[in-house]
């Protein structure tokens, strides 16, 4: 099974996290969101899968590109 790594377009805090590892997945469901000039971003699943790890807590700061979870197809 492959592993897809889903990334943040956008830099900013990790304010809600709606999906949890071991869950599945469908593709464009949203795995976390991420405060950026006041507005909430969604980080959604790229494919339908497994998530194998979530990377990020709530509350922490992240980069634009950095990898959040980890999906298995």
């Amino acid at each position: 099974m492959p592993e897809i790594k889903i990334v943040t377009d956008v830099a900013g805090r990790v304010c809600a996290l709606p999906a949890e590892a071991g869950a599945d997945i469908a593709d464009g469901d949203e795995i976390a969101f991420v405060e950026a000039m006041k507005m909430e971003i969604p980080v959604t699943s790229t494919i339908a899968g497994k998530i194998k790890a979530i990377l990020v807590k709530l509350d922490d700061m992240v980069a634009e590109g950095q990898v959040v979870a980890i999906v298995e197809a």
